[in-house]
């Protein structure tokens, strides 16, 4: 198993790609400390299948973007599992406007948790990993972090920050052998996808970019994540890696 007796903090562990990663990471073998702001009943299921693979799990309800929900969290995990080895930064929102329309609360929270929700769990988990010279760090930014998207300027800015992060808090940390990466997701079958109502419309205009002509799951970005956590990736830092399907090419 590629995670076994590893200890992993999942953001946004309820649903889609945190979901998918929590439960991917319990088959190689983790311990997994998932966390949610809303939705506690999926959850507490992801808790209880991990669990029923004899694994460790923890559903944390907390706001990524207060430092001290984040500190909070590290610590329950230390207590519970004895260490911490793997950080996925995963939780986010979008708040959507054209610039011209945006207000300064729109731009504000979507930077607060999507940026600044990333510093707080990496600023308590990073002494702890310099000091075991060892751990993985894996940060879920976009490709409109790369390109851009109309009527998301907030949205593209904050996950833009987060590729410009990853490069530095790499090059950081990796004098101490951690590993610090990101996954680039395009268009994904989540939750908010299924649930919104422009979601076919949504779907026709990507799949005109897609070149393999089929929306992603949850699992095709899981799947990149755990091989990142993993030694497989033992050589790999400060990557930005697209699981789009070649939609941004």
């Amino acid at each position: 198993m590629l995670l076994e007796g590893k200890n992993a903090i999942v953001s946004g562990g309820s649903q889609g790609i945190g979901a998918a990663t929590s439960i991917e990471f319990a088959k190689e073998g983790a311990n997994v400390c998932l966390l949610f702001r809303k939705h506690e009943d999926e959850a507490r299921k992801i808790e209880d299948e991990i669990k029923g693979m004899g694994r460790k799990a923890i559903a944390v309800q907390c706001d990524i973007s207060a430092f001290a929900d984040a500190e909070r969290v590290v610590k329950t995990t230390q207590d519970e599992f004895g260490s911490v080895d793997i950080l996925v930064n995963n939780a986010g929102m979008n708040w959507d406007g054209v610039c011209w329309k945006m207000s300064e609360e729109q731009w504000d929270r979507v930077i607060e948790v999507n940026l600044k929700g990333y510093f707080n769990f990496t600023r308590n988990v990073a002494p702890l990993f310099k000091d075991q010279k060892s751990g993985k760090i894996i940060n879920v930014t976009s490709i409109n972090g790369l390109r851009g998207k109309f009527g998301q300027t907030n949205y593209s800015a904050s996950k833009a920050g987060i590729i410009g992060y990853t490069k530095a808090l790499a090059k950081e940390l990796g004098g101490f052998g951690v590993n610090v990466n990101a996954v680039a997701p395009g268009l994904i079958e989540t939750a908010m996808l299924k649930q919104s109502d422009s979601r076919d419309k949504i779907i026709d205009m990507a799949m005109n970019e897609i070149v393999l002509k089929r929306v992603g799951l949850p699992e095709d970005v899981a799947n990149v994540i755990t091989f990142l956590a993993s030694d497989k990736s033992r050589h790999i830092t400060g990557e930005v890696i697209k699981v789009d399907g070649g939609q941004y090419i």
